[in-house]
């Protein structure tokens, strides 16, 4: 978190402050509108958006994080693009190709498995529909959200090596059960990333510690914005994959300026969740070009702003939430 004196007032912050609810085209992990609050600051829009069960303890450091990009000074960048992955909902394998069709030039697929209420068989489904639509030469990664027990996700990598994987995201809750798994497939040559692992963590640097992970898996805001990841980053000494949370292209390109400050990029990163939303608050949202996404601040249109304007109660719940959380940092 920022020190005290650094911190904007929550007056300055609750002025330009902008509540907006944007369709889903896609429903992704039960959401179907995104609700984002948007904040101008004298280095311009910036976002705060924890998902809407988050407590205030844990939204607070993207509040932090939203500050820091909206008032903070940015690192040095090293690069002016960042390739980046598509996403893939838990959508059946009818579905995958009007999917994937909205990230142009995207060579690696980020797959949803383990969605509460499908099984295994689906899951593979899915995989085999995202490999046959990239060919052989894409990479496809699996991303269960520690939905699997150690043993589930034994059998599932198990099940859906033929497609070629490229890495595991967070296949089971614990850094205990990584560290285990991670030892029983370690043969396959299938790398494990942790994710909640790290950004709903304590101490989000005990994973890699556990020796529990192959890679990292780094959001800007739930981290507390772009100098506190760099920092773990730094410390982890691990691969790492910049994400995002299904931000608007605000948040989306906070993500990307963290990104481009990172000096070894190996994986292509997971930056092009805007292509999943039908609105956006922009009118050049952040979606891929050849694989790629530019590094640039995004200017809010005020227009879009109205459009789509949550209602006044929602806007009402997300500004006591931000004040709540301003008194936590």
């Amino acid at each position: 978190m920022q020190p005290a004196q650094s911190l904007p007032s929550l007056t300055d912050l609750l002025g330009s402050a902008r509540v907006v609810a944007l369709p889903l085209a896609t429903r992704f992990r039960r959401v179907e509108v995104r609700e984002a609050l948007l904040l101008e600051g004298p280095s311009g829009w910036t976002e705060f958006s924890p998902f809407t069960e988050y407590d205030d303890a844990e939204a607070s450091a993207w509040l932090a994080a939203a500050i820091d990009f909206g008032w903070g000074i940015l690192p040095p960048l090293v690069r002016d693009s960042v390739a980046v992955n598509a996403t893939l909902p838990a959508v059946g394998p009818e579905q995958v190709g009007a999917v994937l069709d909205r990230f142009p030039g995207c060579r690696t697929v980020k797959v949803k498995v383990a969605e509460p209420g499908q099984s295994l068989t689906d899951d593979v489904a899915r995989v085999a529909a995202a490999r046959a639509y990239l060919g052989p030469s894409g990479r496809v990664r699996v991303d269960a959200n520690g939905g699997w027990s150690l043993d589930e996700a034994e059998r599932a990598i198990h099940a859906l090596a033929p497609y070629d994987l490229e890495y595991a995201e967070q296949p089971c809750a614990t850094v205990d059960e990584l560290a285990q798994l991670r030892e029983r497939v370690a043969y396959m040559g299938i790398p494990i990333a942790a994710d909640e692992s790290v950004r709903k963590a304590a101490d989000p640097l005990a994973v890699a510690r556990a020796g529990a992970a192959d890679l990292l898996i780094i959001k800007a805001q739930p981290l507390g914005g772009i100098s506190a990841a760099l920092a773990i980053v730094a410390e982890a000494g691990l691969p790492v994959v910049v994400s995002s949370a299904l931000d608007t292209s605000v948040g989306i390109s906070m993500g990307l300026h963290l990104a481009a400050a990172i000096p070894e990029l190996e994986y292509d990163c997971g930056l092009a969740t805007a292509s999943l939303l039908s609105e956006d608050v922009t009118f050049e949202p952040l979606i891929p070009v050849d694989g790629a996404l530019p590094v640039r601040r995004v200017s809010v249109e005020l227009e879009l702003l109205g459009e789509h304007a949550a209602s006044p109660e929602r806007s009402a719940w997300w500004l006591d939430r931000l004040a709540r959380c301003y008194e936590l940092l």
